[in-house]
């Protein structure tokens, strides 16, 4: 069988989004590759972004049935001038997944993977196969499946990344926003286990009950009335300076900002019309709120707020802490780092609007995975 699809998303000139399914074929790997019939893909947000773009998926619809399956969506004009560079161009879609190695190159390392199930990183796994440097996978222990390492990669190394990045910056604690989430609990489970104190920030009384089942000390809900004085009693309490930010929008990394200079003056010093030296630093790393971030400024002049991105991340802290952080994940793959899903779905499943519709809420909580070999 010669047969493999992949998804693909294009933008059209008129102004609509469309994700289909492509017969690629099966790869030949190169000598350094090797060929995963990949069996689980997680559905994360950062796929999200690239597979729909700046799409209306409320008004998504579906046209033709099996592999002929197509899902389109609006795209309003006064976008398209941003987004004219992937005019025509099909993307593929998906960070990371799993699955069994069915073919290899002649290299002693791409070799040494054939007939094993990976985790596996790179962009275009949301398709039946894909050849893929060697380097680029992680072999799964013994007895683990490719549901349960198709997370194997963003999530953990990212909550991982926020730890090393803290340390790296001299920061002795840190905060976490939309902290019920997958990420999140991992994180919370990382602190605990290396004695990091972390502020959770969440929306819901629920996601306020996930977090207490874990362990976890330091839980803010951003819906209280309350939500700014228990966030300065957190960040007074712990001494957090840096903080890790999944909305993006709206004000929340302003309130962070503010409560942990509230939190510093907390501490007598000499007063200064510059704010507390203590420098404060926020990270955006996540877009789940698409609204302007809204900065008051009121926390005088040692703070910093930016972007924080896995890959830039890895480049920055190199090949041997990588290997370090990957080796930890394939450790504690089903403990630290295990993920659950609501729900699967197959390649057609994804493209039916109704479904679409759902895994791109981004539901705290709710997870998504995709089976390529599933009805096909």
């Amino acid at each position: 069988m010669s047969t493999a699809f992949q998804i693909q998303s294009t933008l059209t000139e008129s102004g609509t989004l469309e994700v289909a399914l492509k017969d690629v074929g099966i790869p030949t790997p190169a000598d350094h590759e090797v060929v995963v019939r990949v069996e689980a893909a997680p559905i994360n947000p950062s796929d999200l972004g690239v597979l729909f773009g700046p799409a209306d998926i409320s008004a998504a619809e579906t046209q033709g049935e099996g592999t002929d399956t197509v899902l389109s969506a609006p795209v309003a004009p006064a976008l398209m001038k941003r987004f004219q560079a992937r005019v025509g161009q099909p993307l593929t879609v998906g960070n990371e997944g799993a699955g069994v190695v069915v073919a290899a190159g002649k290299s002693d390392e791409a070799q040494a993977l054939m007939g094993k199930t990976v985790g596996l990183f790179g962009g275009a796994i949301y398709a039946q196969y894909r050849a893929i440097p060697a380097a680029m996978c992680l072999p799964l222990a013994e007895g683990t499946t490719a549901k349960e390492g198709a997370s194997c990669f963003v999530n953990p190394l990212t909550s991982l990344g926020m730890v090393e990045t803290m340390r790296m910056e001299g920061h002795k604690a840190l905060v976490h926003t939309a902290a019920a989430s997958n990420l999140g609990q991992m994180l919370n489970k990382i602190c605990m286990a290396d004695g990091i104190e972390l502020v959770n920030i969440v929306r819901k009384q629920e996601q306020v009950d996930i977090l207490k089942a874990l362990g976890a000390k330091y839980i803010c809900n951003s819906s209280d009335e309350s939500f700014m004085e228990d966030l300065t009693d957190a960040l007074h309490a712990t001494g957090a300076t840096i903080a890790f930010d999944a909305t993006g929008g709206g004000r929340l990394a302003d309130q962070i900002l503010t409560a942990m200079e509230m939190a510093a003056q907390r501490t007598p010093s000499e007063y200064s019309i510059y704010g507390s030296t203590t420098h404060k630093q926020v990270y955006l790393y996540g877009g789940l709120d698409v609204s302007p971030t809204t900065l008051s400024r009121g926390y005088g002049m040692a703070w910093g707020v930016g972007g924080w991105l896995l890959p830039l991340f890895l480049a920055k802290v190199g090949q041997e802490k990588g290997n370090e952080l990957r080796g930890r994940v394939a450790r504690e793959l089903k403990t630290t780092f295990a993920s659950h899903y609501t729900q699967e779905v197959s390649l057609v499943e994804m493209l039916n609007a109704d479904v679409a519709k759902q895994y791109n809420l981004k539901t705290t909580g709710e997870k998504y995975l995709l089976c390529p070999q599933k009805g096909l």
